[in-house]
């Protein structure tokens, strides 16, 4: 099993070159499999006069309420795209981006990644959802502020534009950033999974790592979170966000994780325990010195480590037998001493 891990950058680069190189830099240490940036001409994506949500309004530390002048400063150019490319390939980690427009969706294309990451925003936008599934590559699916039906929908809509299911993966996904731990219900990942018999995986906006390595035992193939250079940094994400050393922690609990969910399923011990059996384990030892032919009872016995005698289990065909010999106290029984 192997999960495979997103650590998105998103606009954490804060429109800087170096930073999103910087970013990459991190990602890359911690692990990930890939970093994810997102594709957007700003023009294509919203109206100028739509507004921030709350979130953002917080975190991006000015009074302007646009999102249009906002997201304007967190654009990557296409020239930024292969730079950004290349620097990942030279630190030996996957680039990602999320595209938000047509425009973007093609350029992505051009790019030749390696699939399509739908952001939750995007489910009920048939004409986005059917371009990027004409272009048939794998296709992973965000579903914050939807329903069971809203996905089934989407779903139902890429594979008539041209894809197969099992090109597609659905990540459940609270879109509240941060999100209170009670409104994560992860279980509802499992519910995906069970009514669409599809892949499933995790995308996280909880503060900390806990809530992606649970998503991980129970079962997720993908976990995507965002991470930052710094939490206090200006901009519309990195409070929501991972620093470095938490990112390279997620990355090892789940690891972690994997190891641990990977076994048979089958309740058996595993092959570092059979040597611990006897030590662990008690026999029936005697509780006093006793005489040839002496009848056992229950206080002639006692249960003493270690456990390579007559198992306790066996308790009952012990009372009654008589000694062969004379036995000394703490002698380990063994069905040669007994008739």
């Amino acid at each position: 099993m192997h999960t495979v891990i997103i650590a998105e950058a998103g606009v954490n680069h804060n429109g800087s070159l170096e930073m999103a190189k910087k970013l990459i830099d991190v990602a890359a240490e911690a692990g990930v499999d890939y970093v994810k940036f997102q594709t957007f001409k700003t023009s294509k994506l919203v109206s100028k006069k739509a507004a921030k949500a709350d979130y953002q309004v917080d975190n991006k530390h000015n009074k302007c309420n646009s999102q249009y002048s906002m997201l304007k400063k967190l654009e990557l150019t296409r020239e930024m795209h292969y730079e950004l490319i290349a620097y990942c390939r030279q630190k030996s980690v996957l680039f990602l981006s999320t595209a938000f427009d047509p425009e973007s969706i093609e350029l992505l294309d051009e790019l030749n990644i390696d699939f399509f990451k739908i952001p939750s925003g995007e489910i009920t936008n048939k004409p986005y959802l059917l371009r990027i599934a004409q272009k048939r590559r794998p296709i992973v699916l965000s579903t914050g502020m939807a329903n069971i039906k809203e996905v089934k929908d989407a779903v139902d809509v890429m594979i008539a534009g041209g894809l197969k299911k099992s090109q597609i993966s659905i990540l459940h996904c609270n879109t509240e950033y941060p999100t209170p731990y009670e409104n994560v219900n992860l279980k509802a990942m499992l519910h995906i999974k069970e009514e669409l018999n599809i892949s499933v995986g995790y995308s996280d906006h909880t503060n900390g790592i806990e809530i992606p390595v649970a998503a991980v035992a129970l079962g997720a193939t993908i976990i995507e979170k965002h991470f930052t250079l710094d939490r206090s940094l200006p901009g519309p994400d990195h409070k929501a966000s991972l620093e470095p050393s938490e990112l390279k922690a997620m990355v090892s609990a789940i690891r972690n994780v994997e190891m641990a969910v990977a076994g048979s399923g089958l309740k058996e011990p595993s092959a570092g325990e059979l040597q611990n059996i006897n030590v662990a384990r008690k026999s029936i030892h005697l509780s006093k010195a006793h005489k040839k032919g002496t009848i056992l009872n229950s206080d002639s016995l006692i249960m003493k480590r270690p456990g390579d005698g007559i198992s306790p289990m066996e308790y009952e065909k012990v009372v009654g037998k008589k000694v062969n010999t004379d036995l000394p106290y703490d002698h380990k029984l063994i069905w040669e001493d007994l008739s």
